[in-house]
């Protein structure tokens, strides 16, 4: 019964792992002031006929703080790499050379700055719901394994063990939170 107790709580902590994971993907989207590869990522692009993702049809680079440049593999791309980051509605215009793609990045004007914090901030709340979800799932399981005859200060224990995985995830995102928010405010 100790076996399943530990995988209980190791299938919590995976579960927290991954929203920790998925958080931090979701911060990568939200653009800060600065130019970055990272909020082209979810752009996908009609390549004869499927979707594909923009970073398998082109080489994307960064050349200074405000500037990304997409360079297609194939010179027939161009146009539809230049209608999918309008249609993706990021706020940028695409300024196509007939060889490459510039991107210059605007700043950001402190109320769309306040926006982005926002959004930031749900993606926080989203990730802590889920590490709430793993550890009510977690103590139920235990609780059940103490009807079932597991020594009760055993499952107090383990009930413990799940609350300080949760406060410690909850703390990472924080963290990650913080390090988002003077990334946004940072001009």
């Amino acid at each position: 019964m100790q076996e399943e107790i530990d995988f209980t709580i190791e299938a919590a902590q995976d579960s927290m792992e991954r929203s920790l994971e998925h958080l931090s993907l979701e911060f990568q989207k939200i653009r800060s002031g600065k130019a970055s590869t990272d909020i082209l990522t979810n752009i996908k692009v009609d390549y004869y006929g499927s979707t594909t993702p923009l970073a398998q049809v082109a080489t994307l680079k960064v050349t200074d703080a405000r500037t990304i440049v997409i360079q297609p593999w194939e010179k027939a791309m161009i146009r539809p790499i230049e209608t999918a980051i309008m249609q993706a509605n990021l706020g940028f215009n695409p300024q196509n050379d007939g060889i490459l793609i510039r991107i210059i990045v605007p700043p950001l004007t402190e109320e769309r700055r306040r926006q982005f914090i926002k959004l930031a901030q749900s993606y926080v709340e989203q990730a802590k719901i889920s590490f709430r979800n793993a550890r009510r799932e977690a103590i139920e399981d235990i609780k059940k394994a103490v009807k079932d005859g597991y020594p009760e200060d055993l499952g107090k224990r383990a009930e413990d063990e799940v609350q300080k995985l949760t406060d410690s995830y909850s703390a990472k995102t924080e963290k990650l939170m913080e390090a988002k928010e003077r990334d946004i405010l940072t001009i």
